[in-house]
């Protein structure tokens, strides 16, 4: 199994001016450490109330993810998820495209119908209905992919329009960034994830009977578009819990365990608090990593 870190929170101590500096330290010592990949939220605002308050600092996500790229080596990078709102289609794969290269191939792309009403009318960006939020990820999947197919054929959709999709450079990652699409709906996310993308995001605090069902939901939707289920990757979300005594180490391999036995076979988590404390990251890498490596 492999082992993700998502980094949600910035509000760290030292303010605006350490931010550079710790997320680096965050960064390198999560690669020492073993860690697959690494993840940031797409807001732009906190989320509130679930992780702070909405004016706590949040960094834009590729600027971050460039930010890490350069200072990293191997560690896979990428938004968990970006929202399709919030960038024309065009613009969204330059600039995963654009990641992929000058992160010598690490990058995820991570996206989703986006939710967070709040930020969206706060700095004035259209937040339509859910249904078309919907129709606007799936033209933005297939726009991806037209682009990254190489062919420069305009795109004609309901949403978007695209008289002449190049994108030069072209990916490094082979045959282009994995497609992750976040979420959990059953007719239409995971129908997108049949159809699309090369990876789902779960979230594992729905517990492992809900996962299954999800998982099971997913095969059929393979089944039915014709893909084999397993070019899937699986993958997960949840909170790390070892600050503050809420989980010991064991507890996180066990969970991990779980996980792998119905097939999840990437694990993220997120420390919200206190990945800034540095402790938790290296426990990881010496406690639970090596011992999820061969689930």
């Amino acid at each position: 199994m492999k082992i993700g870190l998502q980094i949600p929170k910035f509000t760290w101590p030292g303010g605006p001016g350490e931010l550079a500096s710790k997320l680096r330290e965050i960064a390198i010592t999560a690669e020492q450490a073993g860690f697959s990949s690494l993840w940031v939220m797409d807001h732009y605002f906190q989320l509130d109330p679930m992780l702070g308050r909405a004016e706590e600092p949040m960094l834009e996500g590729y600027s971050a993810l460039n930010y890490l790229a350069g200072v990293t080596r191997w560690i896979k990078l990428g938004t968990l998820v970006t929202g399709v709102i919030y960038r024309y289609p065009g613009f969204l794969v330059k600039q995963a495209t654009s990641l992929d290269v000058l992160s010598g191939g690490r990058a995820y792309f991570g996206v989703g119908a986006a939710w967070y009403e709040r930020e969206a009318k706060g700095l004035g960006f259209p937040f339509p209905a859910l249904a078309e939020r919907f129709e606007r990820l799936e033209e933005t999947l297939q726009i991806a992919l037209h682009m990254w197919s190489g062919n420069p054929e305009p795109f004609h959709g309901r949403h978007y329009q695209l008289a002449e999709p190049l994108c030069s450079p072209v990916p490094l990652s082979k045959p282009h960034p994995p497609i992750m699409i976040g979420g959990m709906g059953e007719k239409k996310t995971l129908r997108m994830v049949a159809q699309y993308a090369d990876a789902c995001n779960l979230f594992a605090r729905a517990g492992l009977e809900v996962l299954e069902h999800k998982l099971a939901v997913l095969k059929r939707h393979c089944e039915e578009a014709g893909r084999p289920y397993e070019e899937i990757e699986l993958t997960t979300l949840a909170p790390a819990g070892l600050a503050g005594g809420e989980k010991t180490p064991g507890e996180v391999i066990e969970f991990c365990r779980q996980l792998a036995g119905i097939g999840i076979q990437h694990a993220i988590f997120n420390m919200s608090d206190y990945a800034h404390e540095i402790r938790p990251i290296e426990v990881f890498g010496e406690e639970i990593i090596p011992q999820v490596s061969d689930l």
